[in-house]
């Protein structure tokens, strides 16, 4: 049976997620650097991490399957508990795409953002040429697609971050909580 489990960073998930990371799909997907997917580099990505989290900045995961294996990785970046936003981000390794694993981990980590941190908006972006990234949102039953009209400052923060073109989404909490099947 198909289940994730989310756990937070550690060294030990390091050359697991820089395997998986260095794959062409995902590294060109994310728009990563040799450096950026080498053993150092990702041991320098956790290390950032758990500053991050400390700070209340991002709340970030290692995904793991059913076996436990690492499978990618899953993060609530930018948190605002002002305006109780954040972006969400996720990759999955090429060899787990299509199976359903990116959907689970998206609805375990934003009953997180929207019942722990108290989150009202999670943005979720895609850059124009990633259209696998954009199917997949499409996808999700509780999201908002294409709203950069009406978050222009989040469209244009994102679309700065990793200088491209992108569509933007957003999940809110009323409508998340509604669909998941916790409250229910």
């Amino acid at each position: 049976m198909l289940k994730v489990s989310l756990v937070p960073h550690n060294k030990t998930y390091a050359k697991s997620m820089s395997a998986l990371s260095s794959a062409p799909q995902v590294k060109d997907a994310l728009g990563l650097t040799n450096d950026q997917t080498s053993l150092g580099g990702t041991i320098d990505f956790i290390k950032f991490i758990l500053v991050q989290e400390r700070l209340g900045k991002q709340y970030s995961r290692v995904i793991l399957d059913e076996t436990e294996n690492l499978i990618g990785a899953i993060t609530l970046k930018d948190i605002d508990s002002i305006t109780k936003t954040c972006h969400i981000g996720t990759w999955i390794g090429h060899q787990y795409w299509g199976k359903g694993y990116n959907a689970l981990a998206k609805s375990e980590i934003l009953y997180i953002a929207f019942t722990i941190l108290n989150l009202e908006h999670v943005f979720a972006g895609a850059k124009l040429s990633n259209v696998r990234s954009q199917k997949a949102q499409e996808n999700l039953p509780y999201i908002r697609i294409g709203v950069q009209s009406e978050f222009l400052e989040e469209h244009s923060k994102l679309e700065s971050q990793v200088n491209s073109p992108c569509i933007l989404n957003v999940i809110e909490r009323e409508m998340f909580l509604k669909w998941h099947p916790d409250n229910k």
